[in-house]
């Protein structure tokens, strides 16, 4: 068997818990489950699943954001209604 070592990973209390009852009941603990990432991680020369970006934090939306905010700074607000489509 090959020698092992101990990692910490610092997580998110509640993201722990509930990623302990989903790995559960397939049959895995945390440590298993991190082991089958980092090897199919390795095997395929990627992370092994898609990841989405947020789009709040898109860069058309974040100049939005910052030019909002230079305008609230500046006073130069505008009241208007709730638009909800």
């Amino acid at each position: 068997m090959a020698e092992t070592t101990t990692i910490r990973i610092r997580m998110d209390k509640e993201l722990k818990e509930r990623a302990d009852t989903a790995f559960n009941e397939m049959g895995l603990n945390l440590s298993a489950a991190f082991n089958m990432f980092v090897r199919q991680t390795l095997r395929q020369g990627k992370i092994p699943f898609e990841i989405y970006t947020d789009p709040f934090y898109s860069d058309s939306n974040m100049n939005v954001l910052r030019q909002s905010l230079k305008e609230a700074n500046e006073g130069r607000l505008t009241a208007h209604e709730l638009i909800e489509e």
